[in-house]
């Protein structure tokens, strides 16, 4: 077995590897849906729809038009799709702008036509379009409430789509005739597409009860506009057995387990042993960092419940429940509390950072840590577990050097966390 000599270097290989698995100039090529007698329209929404959009374009040898939508800072150039920016996490008026074209590119269409959708993590914010009386303000306090709820994107996405007007599989209904191709990159631990950005294009059976249940069991506060309105019949959302859908097709092409095995290749090919936990981790960050921390310990001290060297992968969407108005995201918020279960500890070097490249209200992707990081915040005169509590984890490895910026990769198959004991 190989000592790593720079665990960092070695760490951060392993999220390329993740990251280039699941990159569109791989995956989409084989995933290309069969011409139509008509049109071919490409519409697409998510933090990767551009570098999708700008492949696919590259890939296709027919005439085509189309409008994606991303976030911003995350655009790519392409000759025939048109490529909108708005706001992400809370939703903005140019999101809703680009909702509004999404629906005017499918609107019209005949059954001789094919709409292409090209979806990815980030497009239930890039798409706000608020139903019946509701405004975009109402939007974006339902979202402000969802983020800091620490509900998880199952729950999230059954209450945003019955307040919205393309989620849930309207704008695919609104294509009907025209066949509709959903090429969808998972973010979702399970990877349900239908979950992937609210589903756009791919109807999800979750109810209007599901969505009040869920409001009463994470004690979301919405506006009793909201309320009135996903209690009343406006609010019901597309049917997935709906002939409107039957001729729809749904592709995953790039998923978190697929991402994972591949930076497990890389570790074995180093000749370190790489295990994954998990694709599909959810809960709160720091609880599964402390979990993740004792794994790590167990390793390091008895060789339990694996043998070192190893690299111990995991990968899905944990979440975080606001407590104060601290700096960072889920992934620095999981490896700060990891550092504090490390303290101390020889041998272990950890990496946590989100495969879009940005991780919550900073422009990292994620940070590093070791059993030092605590002992090294402390020189600074700061506290770890205070900042913690604060949701301040971006401040304190800040503080240290240790935060990890790639910048946007132009895909997003979710959390990816990598430990090395050795």
């Amino acid at each position: 077995m190989a000592l790593i000599a720079d665990p960092k270097a070695f760490l951060e290989t392993l999220f390329h590897a993740a990251v280039a698995a699941a990159d569109p100039a791989r995956v989409l090529a084989a995933n290309l849906p069969e011409k139509s007698r008509g049109r071919t329209v490409v519409i697409g929404a998510g933090k990767g729809a551009a570098q999708m959009a700008q492949v696919f374009e590259r890939l296709w040898d027919g005439p085509l038009t189309g409008t994606v939508v991303t976030r911003y800072g995350y655009g790519a150039r392409c000759e025939r799709i048109a490529v909108l920016e708005a706001s992400h996490p809370l939703p903005d008026d140019n999101g809703l702008k680009a909702s509004r074209r999404l629906l005017e590119e499918v609107t019209g269409l005949g059954e001789d036509d094919l709409v292409v959708a090209l979806i990815c993590g980030g497009g239930s914010a890039l798409l706000p379009l608020p139903a019946g009386d509701l405004t975009l303000e109402d939007e974006i306090a339902v979202n402000r409430a969802l983020l800091a709820s620490g509900a998880p994107i199952s729950a999230m996405n059954a209450i945003r789509k019955h307040i919205s007007g393309i989620k849930g599989g309207r704008l695919a209904a609104a294509a009907w005739p025209a066949r509709v191709v959903s090429l969808v990159v998972s973010d979702i631990p399970g990877d349900d597409p239908a979950l992937v950005a609210s589903g756009p294009t791919i109807p999800e059976k979750s109810t209007r009860g599901d969505a009040l249940s869920y409001i009463e069991r994470y004690r979301l506060g919405l506006p009793e506009k909201v309320m009135a309105f996903i209690r009343s019949d406006a609010s019901a959302a597309p049917n997935p057995a709906d002939q409107k859908f039957r001729r729809n097709e749904v592709r995953l092409v790039a998923s978190a387990a697929v991402s994972l095995e591949a930076a497990a290749e890389l570790a074995r090919a180093a000749r370190v042993e790489a295990v994954v936990l998990s694709d599909a981790i959810e809960g709160e960050a720091r609880e599964v960092g402390r979990v993740h921390a004792a794994i790590a310990r167990e390793v390091a001290a008895r060789n339990r419940p694996f043998h070192k060297p190893v690299v111990i992968l995991s990968g899905g969407e944990t979440t975080v429940t606001i407590r104060s108005k601290g700096k960072g995201g889920r992934n620095s918020e999981f490896l700060l509390s990891l550092a504090l279960g490390i303290d101390g500890a020889t041998g272990i070097s950890a990496l946590a950072a989100d495969t879009d490249g940005i991780d919550g209200s900073e422009d990292n992707a994620g940070a590093f840590a070791d059993g030092t990081s605590v002992a090294r915040l402390a020189k600074t005169g700061a506290d770890g577990a205070a900042l913690l509590d604060r949701n301040d984890a971006w401040t304190a490895f800040d503080a240290i050097g240790d935060i990890f910026k790639p910048g946007p990769t132009g895909t997003n198959v979710n959390d990816f966390r990598a430990i090395l004991v050795q």
